[in-house]
């Protein structure tokens, strides 16, 4: 009885988000969803999820807070980079060919692997003549992304994956430490356009040559993934990429049929 009623507390609660303030989480996995809840509950001093749903309502501030914990931000510079090897080697050879490029970073987190992509492309000439759109539904986390700041505790993992992923340079190259952080060069973000975009509410976006969605499919339940994945196929031109997660596929859905497998081991598909 009581997992039952928390439940529909927790439906209740997502309703109200919707009716309030826009956000729509009612096809998020369930299982992630009912995890994020009660550890804001945990932490909050309230007692129910009603209770909850109660202050999101009439408190704004307690909405960002939760919006925060919603948010993917699981990331890293070259995360998977066998997954960056093959787009330097594959992906690549085709995008040179190609007079001006337009990336969509979907679901970009904080930016590492945004950065990533910069850094890839500048070392193969290819930066000056493209645009990466990266977009995030969170605000806050999209500040971040924009500000370019890591903790240096970090950077001898993110130089192992660069040096993986085919490296070409020093990754020293591509920042300057400073005390416990270390921040992106300035000259990384010049063609990057930060923004906010909803892939459960917001619609196409663009007419773009490659989209990368790593790793934030496999939050959402099939209804929403398949209508996640007919946007992207809107929003790619006739021979773009299509870069997901390990753990996720676009072989259930309606649109199957209109990609091929180009990187079948790294979930790298191209647009028919």
């Amino acid at each position: 009885m009581k997992i039952e009623n928390e439940n529909i507390e927790i439906k209740l609660l997502l309703e109200a988000m919707y009716l309030k303030y826009g956000y729509d989480f009612k096809n998020y996995s369930k299982a992630s969803i009912k995890r994020r809840i009660l550890y804001r509950l945990s932490r909050s001093g309230l007692k129910t999820i009603s209770e909850m749903q109660h202050k999101i309502l009439y408190d704004k501030q307690f909405f960002e807070i939760l919006i925060q914990d919603f948010s993917i931000n699981v990331t890293e510079m070259f995360r998977d980079p066998s997954f960056y090897k093959s787009i330097r080697e594959k992906v690549i050879p085709v995008l040179k060919k190609l007079p001006f490029i337009k990336i969509w970073h979907a679901g970009c987190a904080t930016g590492e692997e945004v950065y990533s992509m910069a850094i890839l492309l500048k070392e193969e000439s290819l930066y000056d003549k493209t645009t990466i759109y990266a977009t995030d539904f969170n605000e806050g986390v999209i500040k971040k992304a924009k500000d370019g700041i890591y903790p240096a505790e970090r950077l001898k993992e993110y130089t192992c994956n660069y040096q993986k992923a085919g490296g070409k340079s020093s990754f020293a190259d591509y920042y300057s430490a400073k005390y416990d952080y270390a921040l992106i060069n300035k000259s990384l973000e010049k063609n990057i356009v930060f923004a906010e975009h909803n892939l459960v509410t917001d619609w196409v976006f663009g007419e773009m040559n490659m989209i990368m969605c790593r790793n934030v499919l496999i939050y959402f339940n099939r209804d929403l993934q398949t209508r996640v994945i007919h946007l992207f196929r809107n929003s790619l031109c006739k021979d773009g990429f299509l870069c997901l997660g390990s753990k996720e596929s676009i072989r259930f859905s309606e649109c199957s049929d209109d990609f091929v497998d180009f990187v079948k081991k790294e979930k790298i598909y191209r647009k028919k």
